[in-house]
């Protein structure tokens, strides 16, 4: 089989072969695998003489031509144009007739069913037909009109009068199954198409070309791409002449083919019959083109793209609005707005009126990138075409004008429209605003779609979402409780956004009341809703709460699945309590469910937080020997956890592959200096500080309390007088064990106790006062250079004096308390 670029490379056989078009004609293909620009064009201009000197024209559907053939009645000659216009003129069928009653040819009056555009009035001929005597009535007349009630889509007129046939003994013909066929796969009715091809089999009828085409069609609309393709494989084997002779088709077949496999994702497929199409001198006209440029745009495949419009250039096979909307469309999506752009101008350069569908393709991507003068000047053209704006676009552009900062413009733009906003369109303005924080905003734009009584219950739950965006969670519940009153009733959606809302908000006694009333509803299908208040209600600690709701869902027939488990078992694990956590793991075993990644990671915080080495360990090393590589919360409760044993070369381990892997953050420095200093290996600790400054990984009260301890413990005092400086001039506030280990500083340089005890007991009275009382007694202790160590310095960093900073150190200071975060 051949790849895309094999396709696209090698149009032609090893072989040079004398290929013969229409029998007259002949030209030898040129040698294979040469580049596909130059060979294309040697083909291409060998196809196009070969087509000169034999008068061939490009190929179009049959069916097509004898349509338009068929609809000028002059051209029938004969008495038709008259017995047509009589039938026109005059209702009553006996006098319009009468000149040619009893005298009509089955030719005469196939042709009169054939241009009734009114199915009623074909279905009078028809019975007129059949209450004269004279006439007979074949099978050709029942096609004409079952396509004729198939066109207009009266399946029960057409089963009746599939049932008269043969309850009358007319056969139905290959045609007769083409028009059935048809008829359903343009009405929509896939299933009946493809019940109408197993009679058709049964009945031992082979359908022809445009049948086939029709039936791939009918799969492709409902998704069975592989029995498309098993269909098509079918029906073009020749058994006559064996299995290796296919049949040739006509263009409107190969396009029919290209489209499916490009619709079924199959790109070598689809380029392998463009290729054959060309190799059988079939010229591909601008549907093919259009099909092709999109697959291969589709996939990424620009440059075979761009050798796509060389080759209708070639052909003189020229682009349409289409064409050009396609590749505005496929340069946009791969971000080359100038590319898109230059096609578009190149559309109005080339004559031809772009269409809406050019206009909001470009539209949109203007707004989507706040390019607000382009799409401006783009919906003035609009206007000037006299083009309509639809609903998608408008609150696109909404959008842009808020994301652009530009409120009174989306505002003014959403006025514009108001009075004839569909309900879904409103849902889209307010949740533009609502998503963006205005909350204001979309509560007018909420009241003007109430004045317009355009409710409905998507609308309530974007502006429920918006309150919830906006932290409005009281009035999210008000406007919930309202709906009713205006005749609309809350869907799963509504229910599960507000429960979402809420227990985000950390609120999930008021959560639950929504959940048991969606329960009520009969709403709930799955564990979801519950699982998200559980959620809310573990990361509070209530996990009492958590079981209730547990044994609730589970008392109403609801399965629990593996997320429900794993709240219930990470609850557990952060309060330490390894009965109950373990106890979930067995039930979720039970349950048919795996042990994750996830909850592996819960069981080793769990194991760690109690000191249980062993079940850490070997938790970790199943997350080792998984697919999945170790998280850098696991690693870090590990080494955390290896800390506390003093385990330096399995801490180090570990520590070592977060670095290598660049998933090591400042709690894996922090707690290998920790480790370090632990054991007395003051050079490395030494080593993982300034490793973790120039890392930028120093930004946490515990690293720089960590740091602080460190130079105290080895006399370096003025890195520690340093490391304070800098934590003050980053913003990080010290906390209890900072003034401790700066307390430790003092006494070293033969401070009295009841120094320290005086420093922090003005620093508990008022944090601003004691911490210049601290920076006072750093100074005159600490042998430092007093240019850096000026309050002003101490505060700001060097040079940088703002007497602002100081009173961010208020009176939270003396209360906040070191908190470890592993994260």
């Amino acid at each position: 089989m051949l790849s895309s670029s094999d396709c696209f490379r090698s149009l032609i056989s090893p072989k040079p072969t004398d290929f013969i078009i229409s029998g007259t004609a002949k030209f030898a293909f040129p040698k294979p695998r040469c580049c596909f620009k130059a060979q294309n064009r040697i083909f291409l201009r060998n196809l196009i003489r070969a087509s000169a000197e034999s008068k061939i024209r490009c190929t179009v559907p049959e069916r097509e031509v004898e349509n338009k053939r068929l609809n000028k009645w002059a051209s029938y000659g004969g008495c038709i144009p008259a017995m047509l216009r009589a039938l026109e003129s005059v209702r009553d069928l006996d006098e319009a007739l009468k000149p040619w009653e009893g005298g009509l040819s089955n030719k005469e009056r196939t042709i009169i069913l054939k241009e009734q555009s009114d199915w009623r009035r074909a279905i009078e001929i028809f019975d007129w037909f059949k209450r004269k005597g004279c006439y007979e009535i074949n099978v050709i007349h029942y096609n004409v009109l079952l396509t004729i009630l198939g066109r207009a889509q009266k399946w029960d007129l057409v089963f009746d009068l599939w049932s008269e046939m043969q309850s009358n003994g007319i056969l139905p013909s290959n045609a007769t199954y083409g028009t059935l066929i048809n008829a359903c796969c343009k009405g929509g009715l896939n299933n009946e198409t493809l019940v109408w091809l197993g009679h058709m089999y049964k009945k031992g009828v082979e359908p022809d070309e445009v049948t086939m085409s029709v039936i791939l069609q009918a799969y492709k609309k409902a998704g069975e791409f592989k029995k498309a393709e098993l269909f098509f494989k079918r029906w073009s084997l020749d058994t006559t002449d064996g299995p290796e002779r296919r049949k040739t088709y006509s263009l409107y077949t190969y396009n029919t083919l290209i489209d499916t496999y490009g619709k079924a994702g199959q790109l070598e497929k689809a380029s392998e019959k463009f290729s054959q199409m060309l190799r059988e001198g079939i010229f591909p006209d601008v549907v093919t083109f259009n099909t092709m440029i999109h697959i291969c745009g589709s996939h990424g495949r620009l440059e075979e793209v761009h050798s796509l419009m060389m080759m209708m250039e070639e052909l003189r096979c020229l682009p349409d609005t289409r064409t050009y909307n396609i590749l505005v469309s496929l340069f946009l999506k791969n971000d080359d707005i100038d590319t898109a752009e230059s096609y578009f101008l190149r559309m109005k350069e080339d004559g031809l009126i772009p269409d809406i569908v050019s206009y909001r393709t470009l539209l949109y991507a203007y707004s989507i990138r706040k390019m607000v003068g382009k799409a401006e000047a783009l919906l003035q053209e609009m206007e000037k075409n006299g083009l309509v704006i639809d609903e998608y676009t408008q609150s696109a552009l909404t959008r842009m004008y808020i994301s652009s900062g530009m409120l009174e413009q989306s505002w003014s733009w959403f006025e514009r429209f108001c009075d004839n906003m569909s309900s879904e369109c409103f849902s889209a303005n307010i949740d533009a605003f609502g998503e963006n924080g205005h909350l204001s905003l979309a509560e007018n734009a909420f009241c003007c779609c109430l004045g317009r009584q355009k409710l409905s219950v998507l609308v309530f739950n974007v502006m429920i979402k918006a309150y919830g965006i906006g932290k409005k969670y009281d009035k999210s519940r008000e406007l919930f409780d309202k709906m009713e009153k205006y005749g609309i009733f809350p869907d799963s959606c509504t229910y599960n956004s507000l429960i979402q809302i809420l227990s985000a908000a950390g609120l999930p006694k008021k959560a639950v009341s929504y959940v048991r009333r969606m329960k009520e509803a009969g709403f709930v299908s799955d564990c979801v809703p519950y699982s998200v208040v559980m959620d809310s209600f573990a990361k509070l600690g209530e996990l009492q709460m958590v079981e209730d709701l547990f044994k609730e869902m589970t008392s109403f027939g609801i399965s629990a699945d593996i997320v429900v488990y794993s709240i219930l078992i990470d609850a557990y694990a952060e309060v330490g309590d390894v009965q109950q956590a373990v106890k979930y793991v067995d039930s979720l075993k039970r349950a048919g469910f795996a042990v994750n990644l996830i909850i592996r990671n819960s069981l080793i915080k769990l194991y760690t937080k109690v000191g249980l080495l062993r079940e850490a360990q070997e938790t970790y090393e199943l997350v080792k020997s998984s697919d999945d590589s170790p998280d850098v919360y696991s690693s870090n409760c590990m080494i955390n956890l290896y800390n506390d044993y003093a385990m330096v070369r399995e801490a180090e381990e570990v520590f070592e592959n977060l670095r290598n892997s660049r998933k090591a953050n400042e709690f894996s420095y922090a707690m290998m200096m920790c480790l370090y200093k632990k054991v007395g290996r003051v050079g490395d600790a030494y080593r993982v500080s300034q490793e973790m400054q120039v890392l930028g990984l120093l930004t946490d009260i515990l690293s720089y309390n960590s740091m602080l301890s460190l130079y105290a413990s080895g006399g370096r005092m003025k890195e520690a007088v340093k490391c304070f400086q800098q934590m003050l001039a980053s913003g990080v506030k010290p906390n209890d064990a900072t003034f401790k280990t700066l307390g430790l500083i003092l006494i070293k340089r033969g401070a009295p106790s009841s120094a320290i005890e005086h420093l922090e007991m003005v620093r508990r009275n008022d944090a601003q006062v004691g911490l210049k009382e601290w920076i006072k007694a750093l100074r005159a202790l600490v042998r430092f250079d007093d240019s850096n160590l000026t309050i002003g310095g101490m505060l700001m960093g060097r040079n940088k004096a703002d007497s602002c900073v100081i009173d961010t150190y208020t009176s939270e200071l003396g209360s906040m308390k070191e908190s470890v975060t592993l994260r």
